[in-house]
């Protein structure tokens, strides 16, 4: 499947949003996820199905000061 994620082009076989954020290695309860401009809350990305061409924004907190 052909997703933009983070703005960068990638392909990869995943299905659901929580697929793909394991499939990147991303977790943890902090993560801001979007798909096409919409949040997609932590108890949804189970069941949020992806399809070609969506816009994923994923976020993590930084520390800084």
């Amino acid at each position: 499947m052909r997703l933009i994620i983070n703005g960068e082009t990638q392909t990869i076989a995943v299905t659901t949003l929580s697929q793909l954020l394991a499939a990147l290695d991303y977790e943890g309860d902090w993560l801001a996820t979007a798909v096409n401009g919409d949040l997609i809350h932590r108890e949804d990305r189970d069941d949020h199905a992806l399809n070609d061409n969506d816009r994923i924004e994923i976020l993590t907190p930084m520390q800084g000061g």
